[in-house]
């Protein structure tokens, strides 16, 4: 009666359950949009590339890519110029003021930041994730110098496997 209650694991079901695994999708690596603009601010560009990357071919179509990119630079259109003169402004009193100046321009960066990952974040509901994609603002370090910027990350979601156990 008690060998009734006893679990035996399997060595061919671990096996398999390994294999499966082992055997998952790879997720590709994501495609980065730099910024293309004249006038970098905090990192962040003035505006973004509107090329469209070959290794979408099939997968996007050139036209809704577009789009994404228009209302993505239509909102840095919008308030770079504003950063722009508050930072003009913010130097001109830095030493009357100790450096307090330049607190609007860093907090109007971060509003700018955070419309441009709203923009992106209805993008993808709308579009992106029925099509298993995923837009990003990320930081990265420049190529040639130290600093870091924001670049748009296209990333490619997993598709989840059907066939394995849970």
């Amino acid at each position: 009666m008690s060998d009734f209650d006893v679990i035996e694991a399997d060595d061919d079901l671990i096996s398999e359950a390994g294999q499966s695994t082992s055997a998952l999708p790879a997720v590709k690596e994501p495609i980065v949009i730099r910024g293309a603009g004249s006038m970098t601010m905090f990192g962040l560009n003035s505006r973004f590339d509107t090329e469209f990357p070959s290794s979408l071919t099939g997968k996007l179509a050139p036209e809704e890519f577009a789009d994404t990119l228009g209302r993505v630079n239509s909102v840095l259109r919008k308030t770079m110029p504003v950063n722009a003169r508050w930072l003009f402004c913010g130097c001109l009193f830095c030493c009357c003021t100790l450096g307090c100046s330049l607190w609007p321009v860093v907090c109007l960066s971060k509003r700018t930041v955070h419309a441009l990952e709203k923009t992106l974040d209805w993008e993808n509901c709308h579009l992106y994730m029925r099509l298993g994609m995923n837009w990003r603002l990320a930081r990265r370090k420049t190529d040639s110098s130290n600093m870091t910027e924001y670049v748009l990350l296209l990333e490619f979601l997993p598709k989840a496997p059907l066939l394995l156990p849970d």
